[in-house]
Order: C-alpha cells, then structure tokens, then sequence
C-alpha cells in the first residue's frame, strides 16, 4: 500500500535525501513550514515508514570496499524453506551490500562490496561457497559505477 504524499511531504523528502543531517529549523525554512508543523510532518512520515532511517554514505574506496561485485545466485531448489534457510545465511555476510530475489534466469542478485580480486575471492571462499542449496554462482566485476543515486525524484 502506497503513502499518501503531499506536495509538502514531497518537498521534504526530497530535501532530507539530500541533506539528512539538515536542522529542523533550516528544513523549516526549505519547505516554508513553521519548525514545530516541519517536525509534526517528519516524526508522521517516520512513523508511517515512508522515512526508514538516516545514515552516513560512505565513499567505499577510501574505507577498503571500493570493488563492486554483481553475483547471480540459482539455488537447487525454490521451495520455501530452502530460500528461507538461504537468505537467512546471506543476511549474515557483512560484505553484501543488497540481496533481491529475482524474476529471471537466477534467482538471487548479491551486491557485494570488496577491496580487490583478492579480497573477493576471501569473501566467495569465506561465505558465498559456503552459502546453503547454491547450485550455481556467476560473479560480474563492475568497472566503474556510471550512476549511484541515493535520492528519488518525488517530482
């Protein structure tokens, strides 16, 4: 079910997904809201779960996880307990980035942060291999990212 979103809220998303450490009073003045109707507005999208969290993004290549690896993932099987039992497991491995079950050729896409080839194979030895009913795995190296958008357009 989809949140309703004013204009309002819109603006405030948007300019929250660009500055998350932004004052009350500054976001505010942004969005032309007094501070306590601003906040009102903030602790209701927080509460609805349209707002999830704030975090710090970090550049991966200078904290040594600057390797983007793609891994498609075909399990044995896909009854329930089996991609239960596996996502529990690749939950787990603290390298991976994002895990989405998949409509298509695998049935898992692993986003997996690394430092180099090296490290990777570290990480493919230490979990991916090891990871429950995995019938086949295929690694993709990006290059360069071309485009990481942390922010929606709420246009």
């Amino acid at each position: 079910m989809q949140f309703e979103l004013d204009a309002t809220d819109r603006l405030l998303l948007s300019v929250l997904q660009v500055d998350g450490r932004i004052t009350n009073a500054a976001l505010a003045d942004a969005v032309h809201l007094s501070p306590s109707a601003c906040l009102r507005r903030v602790r209701r999208l927080e509460q609805a779960g349209v707002i999830t969290g704030f975090v710090a993004v970090l550049d991966r290549s200078l904290i040594g996880r600057g390797t983007s690896v793609f891994v498609e993932i075909t399990l044995t099987s896909q009854h329930e307990d089996r991609l239960t039992e596996f996502e529990a497991e690749v939950a787990a491995v603290p390298e991976v980035l994002s895990c989405h079950l998949m409509a298509g050729n695998a049935d898992y896409l692993l986003h997996v942060a690394a430092d180099d080839v090296g490290d990777y194979e570290r990480i493919h030895k230490t979990y991916l291999a090891r990871l429950p009913h995995v019938a086949q795995l295929r690694s993709s190296f990006a290059l360069r990212t071309v485009c990481d958008r942390k922010a929606h357009d709420l246009r």
